[in-house]
């Protein structure tokens, strides 16, 4: 077991993740926004762009809680009163509004939309398309300010997280080291014998020592399930042979950095092993396509052409990258996404999960866009990993 202890210098969970002045220029950055486009507030609902904007945070974000972000001045943060001791803690803007057990949320934060408006007529920006915001909400929005014209402003948020900020950046890198952690233990413990559930325990005890928020694992199956993306771990046992599928997911401060590693439990064959390394040959010329002012369709042809070309599939639909950076689940992704249609550009500070898959071998990184080219955050071995013993006893566990 890996005995790494959290980095000292890091905030902790229970206080703003980044310096107070940087949340300031966030929201002087979405203020000049909701000016340019004459809307008199912005109602925040992605409990991503909640944080990000404020820094508070509680695992309770489930509960209905929002941002309302005026033209000017201080934002005012709605949510549960039982939320209270974090958004003292982590949130560095005072406006709230709690809720309690048995009132209605959505009425109070309508209540708070309509004083912060100094009535209930204007045009307020909104996250349309967050998670949040179901539909029977947003009726119940509608019903409670009826004069209110509501226009979908999610990309104001969007925008403004798109490039990474150092304090993120560094956030990001513990989390790859982190990361790291997880598929070293993994490779450690897998061997025929060893259940996936086992195997899952190993690689979420090494990530949480490690300094990941939350434990992972991550997309884990054997066997079969292998040649198929996001299995979950499941009380099946891995046989001499087996070919495991691991993406190792860790978090610090909900940044977040993964990878991709295909793991052979015995010798490989040389065809396994050509296979490896035709894929990540194809991977590496996209990864140094990468850089500022790129546009994004360059790599996502390399990553395409190059499977097909080499004959490892007869068609290629997946996204080559997608955005990472600060996400809560049920987010597993931000924007923007790469596909053969994709129609943007790289721009220094962006940072992506970047992915190649044929054959059930699969290998992927977390990259950071530079003022020059590209830097890969996690930095373990490209290659077949090789695991290797016959059960519990090899692995120095008793389960």
């Amino acid at each position: 077991m890996l005995d790494q202890a959290i980095p000292e210098s890091l905030p902790l969970l229970t206080e703003p993740w980044c310096p107070v002045e940087e949340y300031e220029t966030r929201l002087a950055g979405m203020q000049a926004q909701i000016q340019a486009r004459g809307l008199d507030a912005l109602l925040l609902l992605q409990p991503e762009s909640v944080t990000w904007l404020t820094g508070f945070y509680t695992r309770g974000y489930a509960s209905f809680q929002c941002v309302l972000v005026p033209p000017a001045g201080a934002p005012l943060t709605c949510c549960r009163d039982m939320e209270a001791y974090y958004l003292e803690r982590t949130g560095v803007f005072r406006p709230h509004r709690y809720w309690s057990d048995g009132q209605d949320p959505v009425l109070v934060a309508a209540e708070a939309v309509r004083e912060t408006l100094g009535g209930g007529d204007g045009r307020l920006g909104i996250e349309m398309a967050a998670w949040p915001l179901t539909a029977a909400r947003y009726e119940a929005l509608r019903r409670a300010l009826p004069d209110l014209d509501f226009e979908a402003a999610d990309d104001i948020a969007r925008l403004g997280r798109r490039r990474k900020s150092a304090s993120e950046i560094r956030l990001m890198r513990s989390a790859a080291r982190a990361a790291e952690a997880g598929m070293a233990a993994a490779v450690a413990s897998a061997a025929a014998g060893v259940s996936e559930r086992a195997l899952a325990a190993d690689i979420s005890a090494a990530l949480i020592q490690a300094g990941s928020d939350m434990p992972g694992p991550g997309v884990l199956s054997s066997g079969e399930r292998a040649f198929h993306l996001h299995g979950s771990y499941i009380d099946r046992t891995i046989e001499p042979g087996d070919i495991v599928q691991f993406e190792v997911l860790a978090c610090v401060r909900h940044y977040h950095a993964r990878f991709m590693r295909t793991i052979k439990v015995g010798p490989p064959s040389a065809e396994e092993r050509a296979l490896a390394e035709r894929l990540i040959a194809i991977q590496d010329a996209a990864l140094a396509a990468v850089g500022p002012g790129v546009p994004a369709s360059v790599p996502d042809a390399i990553y395409r052409q190059g499977v097909l070309q080499a004959g490892l599939a007869e068609r290629y639909t997946n996204k080559t990258f997608y955005g990472l950076g600060l996400l809560l689940p049920p987010s597993g992704g931000e924007g923007p996404e790469a596909d053969a249609s994709a129609d943007w550009s790289f721009e220094p500070g962006m940072t992506f999960h970047s992915y190649v898959l044929a054959r059930n071998f699969g290998f992927s990184e977390t990259i950071l866009v530079t003022e020059t080219g590209m830097e890969r955050l996690t930095g373990f071995p490209r290659e077949l990993l090789v695991a290797g013993g016959t059960g519990a006893a090899a692995q120095g566990t008793t389960r």
